[in-house]
């Protein structure tokens, strides 16, 4: 009873408000919507050893203010060891004694390895001079000392290499191709409905820039758990969707926002889910979106996700394209980008539809038409939205129900 009357629960097959995205707050995922991979390691051997042998990709890879802070530290602690280097070589050759100082070497006539050395901070000047070919002129290195030569050459030599190595990984790092993939768009739910008398799961990509992405590919995944005949439980079981935008296949012309579809058949890892399995069950379908920067030519990959809450049942992507006559031009409104809406679609599974479907041809054939057609209600000329799953009932078959003169 509710409010004093019998309350019937009714089955329906239409998608009116079907959106399981609210059903369920968190649920864990492999690939977040950014693209970054959910992934943490743990319990490697010599884990930064090997990171620091490679030196270039970890500098690359690491965050802005690591990568920085190493490239102010390079030279710094350079500048500062060829300063102990040359203060050495000053004190061993006698330079920094009293009566041989800049001041006094005109009345001593000593002549210094490096002129107008006084001191540490003196030497540390220098070294930045020499390092990085500022050269002053007002200290100079002499021929009367051949390691003060030698220090000079290799100094140089060394910042030449260093600003090298530390100015190719900032550029490496803010030309990378992740950056690139910020400017490419997933649609924030996936959407399953029928197109062409077969259910598809769809997704919407774009791209931001007016620079194209050559050769752009779409890859999908599922994720999911799979035992196999033995018995062994495959926790993250990896199968291929086969994908394509229109009649294009997963190689696309990437000038504006495509809807990428699956086509749900019998090779269909999803061919026997229905809008009920699709709310229930654990899965999860990674997207990739790869080409090559078309100004830089350097390649991309952009990646997103869909766990099964963010999957409409029910629902196909508004149209974002449309032609300006005033301006002669194709126009994309981004602010529909994530819009869908809702259509009629079967609650049942690709396979049940499929076997409908059957069934309904072979009540199309002139012998059966002719037995069946009085008893056949017109309203179930075509595949039936609302079926009824009353178990008692002994003449439904496939969800299709005939009337009782049968």
């Amino acid at each position: 009873m509710h409010n004093g009357k019998p309350f019937t629960r009714q089955t329906s097959c239409r998608s009116r408000n079907f959106r399981p995205g609210s059903m369920r707050k968190v649920r864990r995922r492999a690939v977040f919507k950014n693209g970054d991979c959910n992934v943490l390691q743990k319990n490697l051997t010599r884990r930064r050893l090997r990171f620091l042998q490679d030196m270039y990709t970890t500098l690359v890879d690491t965050q802005w203010r690591w990568t920085l802070l190493a490239f102010a530290l390079s030279f710094i602690l350079s500048w500062l060891i060829f300063a102990v280097l040359w203060w050495l070589i000053m004190y061993t050759h006698g330079d920094l004694e009293e009566l041989h100082l800049p001041h006094n070497q005109e009345e001593s006539g000593w002549q210094p390895c490096v002129s107008a050395i006084n001191g540490f901070t003196s030497c540390f000047l220098f070294s930045i001079e020499t390092q990085h070919t500022i050269g002053y002129g007002v200290r100079t290195t002499s021929e009367e000392c051949p390691e003060a030569i030698f220090m000079m050459c290799f100094q140089s030599i060394y910042g030449v290499m260093s600003s090298a190595f530390m100015a190719g990984i900032v550029f490496a790092k803010m030309t990378r191709a992740k950056q690139r993939a910020q400017t490419l768009l997933f649609s924030k739910n996936a959407v399953i409905c029928q197109r062409d008398g077969s259910l598809s799961l769809m997704f919407r990509v774009g791209d931001m820039r007016k620079s194209h992405i050559i050769g752009a590919g779409v890859r999908a995944q599922l994720i999911r758990t799979k035992t196999t005949k033995e018995g062994e439980v495959m926790t993250q079981h990896f199968t291929d969707l086969e994908i394509g935008a229109d009649d294009c296949g997963s190689d696309i012309f990437f000038i504006w926002p495509m809807v990428i579809e699956h086509k749900i058949d019998e090779n269909s890892p999803l061919y026997n889910m229905s809008a009920t399995d699709i709310l229930n069950d654990k899965f999860e379908i990674v997207v990739i979106l790869e080409g090559t920067v078309e100004s830089t030519g350097q390649s991309t990959q952009a990646r997103s996700s869909y766990i099964n809450t963010e999957i409409l049942w029910g629902h196909r992507f508004d149209p974002v394209v449309v032609y300006n006559k005033d301006r002669q031009a194709y126009e994309i409104d981004y602010a529909r980008f994530n819009e869908t809406t809702q259509v009629d679609t079967p609650l049942c599974s690709a396979r049940d539809l499929n076997e409908i479907y059957k069934i309904q041809e072979g009540f199309t054939t002139p012998d059966i038409c002719r037995q069946f057609s009085p008893s056949l209600s017109g309203r179930h000329k075509s595949p039936p939205i609302s079926p009824l799953y009353s178990a008692k009932q002994q003449n439904v078959v496939y969800r299709w129900q005939f009337s009782n003169e049968i």
